[in-house]
């Protein structure tokens, strides 16, 4: 844990890992509080009709020992995955804490992925359970046949499709279970990357890596815990923001979370749900926020009582956090992070560490440092690739069964991140784009994030996605792609606005010389812009 500083330099300074040479994240989030406090609130399920339940630390330690237990008569052992395809809800953290009681290896997926999403990933990491719901039943039996490791599915919503019922199941357990000895280095959790840029690999992680992500935690939001303290998230907890950035940390530190189930962001019930929980700390991953920008009279419309909101998972950006800043009340505390070694960078109002369009400092206990193609530190100002040294406890184990790529992800003692960064003269990083996204044009490297950031400040952008559409005589031009707000209907006078309202804030060079109007924007179930769908429809349209 961070002992509170009044500056960044000595907080960092004074900063040392105390890893203990065992620890397992299923007894250390659940057991530790149980013991201690065992009616304290641990989780609220905040219904669509409006109403909650509740689930104490008590409880929440009673039941993941049952399911351990009911695991464990199903054959699961130390080291095998077990897949959970499940919403926020009190049932996906229960089986979370039980397979890391039970040494096995919990590999959340969203249950917004397909069929075929569904089956590369449970057949790449040879998913022996599967823990999820009706909707996740129906999707499974389309490919059942083809899980040559899949033995067993259990459903929340009672036996189907082959399924076991959970409730039965638990039910027929004490609640009761001694803890596999763990070490922090042992795998507890495979999280898939994002996809983005090629094939998802799985990212094999130890029980460390909850310890790992404390710290950053505790810059983002602010010192966390703190009296009153209540956290919520509308990112999937399938995804590593959700889960390591919000209900892991939040449950170690006794913090009671908040789970919600909408089937898409909805800015207005988001609102209402903080207002009605008196949420005080928040995860909302940028393109949240910007959704938030539509609703209209926020200060006065609703009683929120936010004392931290942490973002991450691509570029805020300064229009954001200014907003933030006048409509919110407060600045958002920015971090930076990957699936492989997440939470390094962040920012803390608190302590200063705050600046609009820089996603934070270094987080303390992480060395993180702009690099060039071999492995060299680069001056401040320019742009290299943002890079973690090893060894580090929030860094991943390796990709799973892929030595290869694990390899290829280091120079030396750096882990790369495929992430393009700059740092300035005061330490802060701003990020520039990911490898593949920099636009080169006319000589110049352009990274999307700025152009995109600006491009929602126009009254009429609601979110938007800018890439390079190949040119013979610039190699590439900027072209953006922009979701309108409505009220504003399509025309090519409004595109040209747009185009100009970035060439006065940014330069002659970076704004997009072509604008097209989309219906919706592609997202990752974290909730990251998929540029490559539009960066092959560029490149599409280029040929033509």
């Amino acid at each position: 844990m961070l002992e509170r500083r009044e500056n960044y330099a000595s907080l960092y300074s004074d900063f040392r890992w105390k890893i203990p040479q065992r620890f397992n994240i299923g007894v250390a989030v659940s057991d530790h509080w149980a013991a201690r406090e065992p009616d304290r609130p641990a989780l609220f399920d905040y219904g669509s009709d409006g109403t909650v339940e509740r689930l104490s630390f008590g409880q929440l330690a009673a039941k993941s020992n049952a399911f351990a237990n009911a695991l464990r008569s199903l054959g699961v052992q130390r080291g095998d995955r077990v897949a959970l395809l499940l919403p926020q809800c009190f049932e996906t953290v229960i089986a979370h804490l039980a397979i890391y009681k039970l040494g096995a290896i919990a590999v959340p997926l969203a249950l917004l992925f397909g069929v075929e999403a569904l089956e590369y990933r449970l057949q790449t990491a040879g998913v022996k359970l599967v823990v999820t719901n009706s909707a996740g039943c129906g999707k499974l039996a389309q490919i059942a046949g083809r899980l040559s490791e899949l033995e067993t599915v259990v459903s929340i919503d009672g036996a189907e499709n082959g399924a076991l019922d959970y409730h039965r199941l638990l039910a027929r357990q004490p609640a009761t279970f001694v803890a596999e000895d763990t070490t922090p280095d042992d795998p507890a959790l495979m999280i898939f990357t994002s996809g983005t840029t090629g094939p998802p690999k799985g990212a094999l992680h130890g029980h460390r890596v909850l310890l790992g992500h404390l710290p950053g935690a505790q810059m983002a939001y602010e010192f966390l815990p703190q009296p009153g303290d209540l956290m919520w998230t509308p990112a999937d907890w399938a995804w590593a923001g959700g889960l390591l950035n919000a209900l892991l940390p939040a449950l170690y530190f006794g913090v009671p979370v908040v789970a919600s189930r909408f089937e898409k962001f909805d800015p207005e019930a988001a609102l209402v749900l903080m207002e009605r929980m008196k949420v005080r700390n928040a995860f909302i991953p940028p393109t949240a926020l910007r959704m938030l920008k539509s609703v209209r009279g926020i200060g006065s419309r609703f009683r929120l009582g936010l004392r931290s909101v942490g973002s991450a998972g691509e570029a805020l950006g300064r229009e954001t956090y200014d907003w933030t800043r006048s409509e919110l009340g407060l600045a958002v505390n920015e971090f930076y992070g990957q699936t492989e070694c997440n939470l390094v960078l962040s920012s803390c109002a608190g302590i200063g560490v705050s600046r609009g369009g820089a996603i934070g400092k270094a987080v303390p206990g992480h060395v993180v440092a702009i690099i060039d193609g071999e492995g060299r530190r680069v001056a401040a100002g320019e742009v290299g690739q943002i890079a973690v040294r090893r060894p580090d406890p929030v860094m991943f184990l390796e990709y799973w069964q892929n030595p290869e790529a694990t390899a290829k992800k280091f120079i030396g003692e750096w882990m790369t991140t495929g992430d393009q960064g700059i740092e300035d003269g005061d330490g802060y990083v701003h990020f520039f784009g990911r490898d593949d996204d920099v636009i080169t044009s006319a000589g110049f490297r352009i990274g999307p994030g700025e152009i995109e950031d600006c491009l929602t400040g126009h009254p009429a952008v609601a979110l938007a996605a800018v890439v390079g559409k190949p040119d013979r005589l610039r190699t590439e031009i900027v072209k953006a792609y922009v979701v309108l707000k409505e009220g504003f209907p399509r025309s090519a006078e409004l595109a040209d606005e747009i185009s100009l309202w970035v060439r006065e804030r940014l330069s002659a060079h970076e704004y997009p010389r072509e604008v097209e109007f989309v219906d919706s924007m592609p997202l990752t179930t974290s909730g990251k812009v998929i540029r490559r769908i539009f960066r092959d429809r560029a490149r599409r349209e280029a040929s033509l």
